[in-house]
């Protein structure tokens, strides 16, 4: 049975491990180990490890991007987009993130990974303050600040009690909003 694991058991396993240990921790020996299978299994759903890499950075945006947007927008019904959003994001465990970020310093495809996902990101809390009725060119300055803050939160690896995290996102929303 082990050995009938499929691409998305190998790349939730990758995320994990990733999250957990680094990207120095993604590759075939230590994961197949981890899973209890051999590398054989590995192999027979990924190329090579660069292959598996790509496969990885194309779930991080996946979660880490585009699961949130899909969420914010069906939710959006029921209040404001950008505060359901701020409120997400200032909310959740940030290891993934600080682990890809760490692995774009050393490695190329990471790196182009993470420049796409900012821009993902960045057009898309922009889009949410146009449509606030803020200038484009507003929207865009108040759309990066908002991002610096975030990864200035992320990258310190701490977490908001719930009444800290309700007084920031509320301050944020007042000036990006004003």
């Amino acid at each position: 049975m082990a050995d009938q694991l499929s691409a998305k058991d190998w790349l939730d396993q990758g995320i994990r491990t990733l999250a957990q240990e680094g990207f120095a921790a993604l590759k075939a020996e230590p994961l197949a180990k981890a899973m209890g299978v051999s590398r054989g299994s590995f192999y027979w759903h990924f190329a090579d490890v660069e292959a598996f890499h790509r496969e990885i950075l194309r779930l991080w945006r996946e979660i880490a991007a585009e699961r949130i947007i899909d969420d914010i927008e069906a939710a959006a019904g029921n209040g404001n987009a950008l505060e359901l959003l701020l409120y997400r994001v200032f909310g959740e465990r940030r290891a993934l993130e600080n682990a890809v970020r760490r692995w774009a310093v050393v490695d190329p495809m990471a790196r182009a990974a993470v420049h796409a996902i900012d821009r993902r990101r960045l057009t898309y809390v922009e889009r949410l303050l146009a449509h606030s009725g803020i200038s484009r060119e507003v929207a865009r300055a108040r759309a990066r600040i908002l991002y610096w803050s975030y990864l200035g939160f992320a990258l310190s690896d701490r977490t908001l009690p719930p009444i800290q995290q309700q007084t920031i996102v509320a301050e944020m929303l007042r000036m990006a909003l004003a």
